[in-house]
């Protein structure tokens, strides 16, 4: 466990204790289990089989995924619940804890990190299988009573969401010092509907486990439940993917172009703060913060020396700085995913009075991604503070671009902006000059922030 921080130590120990002390009644020489079983004895054909099958899951998930970090669980969650249900809480919790110790870890500490994993699966198994036990499940199983056993599965998948949460939590606030609240929100709503998934999953095997015809049949749900896992692990792969390709781009432009640093990620969030006061679909602000991420990728087409140049341009200059957004489009031409956002690439100088570029496009001509990109843009662009000047307040700011509302900027864009602003507030590049200052210094308005001719722009424009 070198390099992990001291408090990681003791939570990664205290989990490690805790989960052998729930696989301990298994060394019993009666081998019952009280309190759950006392009259049965441990089913150790079922705990051997379930290990195998989840090993050779696991197994399989390497041979034909070797890219995915797959840390002792992607690949066989889906048996974890049919453990569950089928084997006592102790036997539930070795079967975990033997899988993930045979997981893949591509990230240092191994030891540490997969230490964890087993630990923090096998409770969360462990608790998942008491959870079903004292709710009356293994009797609703083995009747069987589906209807009935519906409850004690949910139950145990809630159990199972709840532990395997709150160790997440522990172990980020621990290693990383994230806040245990905000941990909480972001990962249980994210873990509850997988689980509840694979919980049902896992109690349709078990029923058949139970039946007639055995085993054997329980393979049939565990077949196309893994195929549906691996699928959207590909799918988590390729967003992870696009989310990659996107922030190489970003900081190749933020490398060129060192005054607008930043400024390519602050106007995402500010399009998706527009989007979200206009009541724009979840699926379209994914695509609209691409937009707003990328919308000066052209600038990698732009001479560096332009972009780079103290004072006024000339009109040479200014005119090879105006092909960016085309270069920009040209750049994302490929890039399937981004869909709408290569239109707001392309048109996002575009003015409603129609004096604007590339293509001198006006009002309703010009895409709404691209309206509410360049609103954000502007609003940015006038509150960071730049080599060349200071930042100007959010309150003079939101009132420039609602005076060029109508002619520059699109008027709905300007308002919602100025709700979301002062619903949620704006933490910036820097806005913390005060309204005396900012009268004092010769800060270009949003007309000359996006004008494509006038004769000193600002180059974030």
């Amino acid at each position: 466990m070198r390099g992990t921080p001291a408090a990681a130590r003791v939570c990664i120990l205290a989990a490690v204790a805790t989960a052998t002390a729930c696989a301990l009644p298994l060394v019993r020489p009666d081998s019952a289990i009280p309190l759950v079983r006392p009259d049965s004895a441990i089913p150790w054909g079922t705990l051997g089989l379930l290990a195998v099958l989840c090993l050779v899951c696991e197994a399989v998930g390497r041979r034909f995924d070797p890219g995915a970090v797959q840390a002792g669980a992607g690949s066989f969650l889906p048996l974890l619940p049919a453990a569950a249900f089928l084997l006592p809480p102790p036997a539930a919790a070795l079967v975990a804890a033997v899988a993930s110790l045979a997981g893949r870890v591509d990230r240092p500490p191994f030891a540490a990190r997969r230490s964890w994993r087993a630990a923090q699966l096998a409770l969360a198994c462990c608790a998942a299988s008491w959870t079903h036990t004292l709710l009356g499940g293994p009797a609703a199983i083995a009747a069987p009573d589906l209807p009935y056993a519906l409850l004690p599965a949910c139950a145990a998948a809630l159990a199972f969401s709840l532990v395997l949460t709150a160790l997440d939590c522990v172990i980020l606030a621990a290693a990383e010092g994230r806040p245990v609240r905000r941990s909480w929100c972001r990962l249980l709503p994210c873990a509850l509907g997988p689980h509840l998934v694979h919980a049902l999953a896992g109690l349709m095997m078990a029923v058949l486990w139970r039946s007639p015809y055995g085993p054997v049949s329980a393979l049939f749900v565990l077949l196309p439940m893994y195929i549906s896992c691996w699928v959207f692990a590909q799918y988590h792969r390729e967003d992870t993917a696009h989310r990659a390709t996107i922030r190489a781009l970003v900081q190749a432009v933020d490398i060129k172009d060192t005054y607008t640093r930043g400024h390519s990620e602050r106007v995402g969030r500010a399009s998706v703060l527009i989007a979200r006061e206009l009541g724009m679909d979840q699926d379209r602000l994914e695509a609209l913060r691409f937009a707003g991420v990328l919308h000066d990728v052209g600038k990698l087409g732009v001479p560096t020396r332009v972009l780079r140049k103290d004072g006024p341009l000339t009109p040479d200059e200014r005119r090879a700085m105006e092909l960016h957004p085309e270069y920009g489009h040209e750049i994302v031409r490929g890039i399937g995913f981004l869909d709408e956002a290569r239109a707001a690439i392309l048109h996002h100088h575009e003015r409603l009075d129609g004096t604007g570029y590339p293509y001198g496009l006006s009002g309703g001509r010009i895409p709404e991604f691209a309206r509410i990109v360049a609103v954000a843009d502007a609003f940015d662009a006038m509150t960071s503070t730049r080599s060349y000047r200071r930042a100007r307040p959010v309150p003079a700011a939101l009132a420039e671009l609602r005076r060029c509302a109508g002619s520059q900027f699109d008027p709905r864009m300007v308002r919602a902006l100025t709700r979301a602003v002062e619903r949620h507030g704006w933490s910036g590049a820097d806005t913390a000059v005060t309204a005396d200052e900012a009268g004092a210094m010769a800060v270009p308005t949003a007309r000359e922030e996006a004008e494509p001719r006038s004769p000193s722009p600002d180059r974030s424009a």
